[in-house]
């Protein structure tokens, strides 16, 4: 039998504890369950000088090595996240400048990359995420989309592959993120029986949208912005463009686009390609449409549109996905 896939999870100090332990348990959970019908994996983490850190909750993690120990074969790379809490208030992500250093050599020599909350923070400042499409917690996306504009921030997945590279939400979307990948090393049968193990759903519905409003400041009573970005997502099909929405909102396209991304930190158009990729992923997982039909429903339109999409933003076809995660 093939060697277990080696997972590595960076870790620095404040990190959030289940940045690190979420993702191990799913990996963890999977390698015992699949009871030696797969390699499963082997999960290390990995600290600066191979010291335990200190979390945000003060719980101190084991590091199994130093950073400059780990060499050979990574199949999954995983960078934890940590905030910090200004004096002046609000959130602010961390970015420690040891571990933003070691990924930019690290990184590229691993079978795929991740970032789990607001490691994504640390994959942005190492350039990994330039060009592509990331997300990270609700709290700290407009500092990621504001600080790095070379990355289109989409603040509402749960997850986002990018190619090699994915990203995710808050905290336990690193459990989403991990079931995913299993999925795709070992097929959605094991992802399923992991997320029977571990009482979870094995695709989370919705986004951080719906999580983000209740946690945060109670939403202004005229909170046109977050009613229209859920009718782009209840109708991918219809006309979706900035002066057709701005149109809805009785503004003028200028200031429409303006209000957009000063509330969600992302642009109209960035935000209506990523809803209508959702749209035809969930259509290609859940339905038996053709690839023309997906690309219509979806409101990319034509066929050539939904291979670039996904291309460019997934580093797949749609036939190839849908035979993935059908």
């Amino acid at each position: 039998m093939p060697a277990p896939h080696r997972v590595v999870i960076v870790a620095f100090p404040g990190v959030e504890l289940l940045d690190i332990t979420g993702p191990a348990e799913v990996f963890s959970v999977a390698t015992r369950v699949s009871e030696g019908g797969s390699p499963g994996y082997s999960v290390q983490v990995a600290t600066e000088d191979g010291a335990p850190v200190a979390t945000s909750s003060g719980l101190r993690v084991h590091s199994d090595l130093r950073l400059d120990e780990v060499t050979g074969r990574v199949d999954t790379l995983l960078v934890s996240g940590a905030v910090a809490h200004p004096e002046g208030g609000g959130v602010r992500a961390v970015v420690d400048p040891v571990v933003t250093d070691w990924l930019r050599t690290a990184a590229p020599r691993a079978g795929r990359t991740g970032s789990v909350c607001a490691g994504a923070h640390l994959l942005a400042a190492a350039g990994l995420l330039d060009g592509r499409t990331a997300t990270t917690h609700w709290l700290t996306a407009a500092q990621l989309a504001a600080a790095h504009p070379e990355v289109d921030v989409d603040p509402d997945p749960i997850f986002i592959r990018s190619g090699p590279v994915w990203t995710c939400a808050g905290i336990t979307s690193g459990m989403d993120m991990a079931l995913a990948m299993v999925a795709e090393d070992h097929g959605q049968a094991l992802a399923l029986a992991t997320a029977r193990m571990m009482v979870m759903y094995v695709k989370r519905s919705g986004g951080q949208s719906q999580f983000s409003v209740p946690l945060s400041v109670r939403a202004p009573a005229d909170d046109r912005i977050g009613e229209l970005r859920r009718w782009i997502t209840e109708h991918p099909d219809a006309d979706l463009s900035a002066d057709a929405l701005a149109q809805r909102l009785s503004l003028s396209t200028r200031h429409f686009s303006r209000l957009f991304a000063q509330r969600t930190g992302t642009t109209p158009a960035a935000y209506v390609e990523s809803a209508r990729l959702e749209a035809a992923r969930r259509l290609l997982e859940e339905s038996d449409a053709g690839l023309p039909q997906v690309a219509t429903a979806s409101g990319l339109g034509s066929l050539q549109t939904l291979h670039r999409c996904f291309q460019r933003h997934l580093g797949t076809t749609p036939a190839e996905y849908r035979r993935r995660f059908r």
